[in-house]
């Protein structure tokens, strides 16, 4: 029972970001040479870098995809990776950059398939 009242305060902390939270995320994640999410231009190959949110496994087609939601405090993208139904490290709550040409589907902004570096 401690262990669900643990993971029920966890998602709530991740979803409910205070003010002081999203700063603290943009000073962590926005640095030099990488773009915010909120300046990252469509259609165009970007590096970017945040704290995953939430990692769901939402098949697209037929085909398994690993979804997550990529936020630096500016703003948030989603990643995904087809074909995959989990990847070791790519969990919420972690730190994580990415590299690809951002898209839109369905209205949002989507990297597909990017390159990754898991980060402290």
């Amino acid at each position: 029972m401690a262990e669900r009242g643990r993971l029920r305060a966890t998602i709530s902390r991740w979803a409910n970001s205070s003010e002081a939270e999203i700063k603290h995320l943009r000073q962590t994640h926005v640095q030099a040479g990488e773009l915010c999410i909120s300046d990252a231009p469509d259609r165009q190959r970007v590096r970017l870098r945040g704290m995953l949110r939430t990692v769901t496994l939402r098949p697209r087609g037929g085909v398994p995809a690993l979804e997550a939601d990529l936020d630096d405090g500016s703003g948030t993208i989603t990643v995904v990776w087809l074909g995959r139904r989990r990847i070791a490290g790519i969990v919420p709550g972690r730190s994580l950059r990415v590299e690809g040409r951002i898209g839109t589907h369905g209205g949002h902004r989507v990297i597909y398939n990017p390159r990754y570096e898991l980060l402290p």
